[in-house]
């Protein structure tokens, strides 16, 4: 496919109850990074979206990237497997939504069987956004993604069999 036809779908669930959880592997463990380092987001950026041609944040200065990963809407879960970082995701929250910013799996832990259960992570992760981050008679009401036509070949499907549908397409 062209770049020059490049399709983004924007998918959403609107309640905890849509996710169709893949089991978690035992061995496969994600901790969020409670003590930012916006140069660890830029490795983690570079090491998954390389493949998959994320150039947007490339041109970031250290400000930029302080800027984002420093706010308290965003939150870092690095994925680890044997000691290794099989994957990341990041969440920002904007007003009660939840946004998996950037989701991905290193290239060497592609087509292992993590993606279905990182994912189910992530959406568990943005449900719970803390609760001192949110006023009292707040609660998350829709986590959010976008993906596209040049990202792995089973984005998109990994994306809906979590529970994710699909509310706008662009070419």
């Amino acid at each position: 496919m062209s770049v020059d036809s490049v399709t983004t779908f924007y998918l959403e669930m609107m309640a905890s109850s849509e996710l169709c959880a893949k089991p978690e592997n035992p061995l496969l463990e994600v901790k969020r990074c409670e003590i930012k380092q916006f140069q660890l987001n830029r490795f983690l950026y570079q090491l998954v979206g390389e493949q998959w041609g994320w150039t947007d944040k490339l041109k970031w200065t250290d400000e930029q990237w302080l800027t984002l990963v420093n706010s308290d809407k965003h939150q870092t879960w690095v994925a680890y497997f044997q000691g290794a970082i099989a994957g990341y995701y990041e969440l920002y929250r904007e007003g009660l939504d939840v946004e998996i910013l950037y989701f991905g799996l290193s290239p060497e832990f592609i087509g292992q069987g993590f993606g279905g259960d990182l994912l189910t992570r992530a959406i568990r992760s943005a449900w719970a956004w803390p609760r001192t981050l949110l006023n009292d008679d707040e609660t998350i009401r829709r986590v959010w993604v976008h993906t596209c036509s040049l990202d792995h070949p089973s984005a998109l499907a990994n994306y809906q069999a979590r529970g994710f549908k699909i509310y706008k397409q662009e070419t």
